[in-house]
């Protein structure tokens, strides 16, 4: 049965958020949209499933939704604050930064969401991953103190990183 079931879902979450956000994105809602929602949340998912790595070990979605809520706060935040540099800092006053964040990370899904949390808070881009996994390039808008940003996505998301993915 699981088997099966496996076969006609291989990422039920996934099934779940295409229909919810297909619906979401109608004007209104009505019976069809939502059954083509859920028509479309098992085909992607089936179609694709062949490029799909392995599934992560362990991974924990409550963790994922208060890491998440952090995630949106820090964008927030940091959009205020790159705004007041763009508004008050001179361009020759900027202190851009090139920092190496070595990763205690080892899952790509796990990485892949540290580079893309990184790129989507303001101010902060994900450039390169070194070709082992092992550390993660990046820019950063303007800092005084590369070691507290270096400090900060350690602590603040690969930790938490860290308990999701394992």
């Amino acid at each position: 049965m699981a088997r099966a079931y496996r076969w006609l879902l291989p990422h039920p979450i996934l099934t779940l958020i295409l229909a919810v956000v297909w619906t979401l994105l109608q004007n209104e809602v009505s019976a069809g949209m939502v059954v083509f929602g859920i028509i479309l949340g098992i085909i992607i998912p089936w179609i694709t499933s062949v490029w799909w790595p392995d599934t992560p070990r362990g991974f924990r979605l409550d963790k994922m939704i208060s890491y998440s809520l952090i995630v949106m706060w820090d964008i927030l935040v940091a959009n205020v604050q790159v705004a007041w540099i763009v508004l008050t800092v001179p361009n020759s006053k900027l202190k851009p930064a090139w920092i190496v964040v070595p990763l205690k990370l080892r899952e790509p899904e796990a990485i892949t969401v540290l580079a893309g949390t990184i790129t989507l808070t303001p101010g902060t881009v994900s450039a390169d991953l070194s070709d082992e996994g092992h550390s993660l390039l990046v820019h950063v808008l303007h800092t005084d103190d590369p070691d507290a940003v270096l400090n900060d996505i350690k602590t603040r998301y690969e930790g938490r990183l860290l308990e999701i993915f394992s």
